[in-house]
């Protein structure tokens, strides 16, 4: 059983920055990916990044690339999402999963944090 608690979630203009942080419990592996989803109102869960718990791997949804920075303390078991450039259309509930298998698709994805809302809004 692996645990997950989003946090960093709230209300940003067009072009701030926000940071989301993900505590990651329970029975973690090295090899294992984590990943960030987003999911709007009417619109299915989507891929935002991922990377290796080892941070050897990434990999970027385009939407964000150039945009959104992931990152990984494997010591502290913590994963972080800086996001700069904000755009109205990047408003959506985010969540971090994890996974034995390094993918960008959500049902491959056994564990899930609960969400936390990001709003892009002037």
């Amino acid at each position: 059983q692996v645990q997950l608690v989003e946090s960093g979630g709230g209300l940003v203009q067009p072009g701030g920055s926000l940071r989301l942080s993900c505590a990651a419990s329970g029975r973690t592996v090295s090899s294992d990916a984590v990943a960030w989803f987003r999911q709007a109102p009417g619109k299915e869960r989507a891929f935002v990044a991922l990377i290796s718990w080892s941070g050897d791997s990434i990999i970027y949804a385009d939407s964000v690339k150039g945009r959104f920075t992931i990152s990984v303390d494997n010591a502290k078991r913590t994963m972080e999402l800086q996001m700069n450039s904000l755009k109205p259309e990047d408003t959506a509930v985010y969540f971090c999963a994890s996974s034995s298998i390094f993918s960008r698709i959500a049902s491959l994805y056994r564990y899930w944090g609960q969400g936390t809302q990001v709003t892009v809004s002037s």
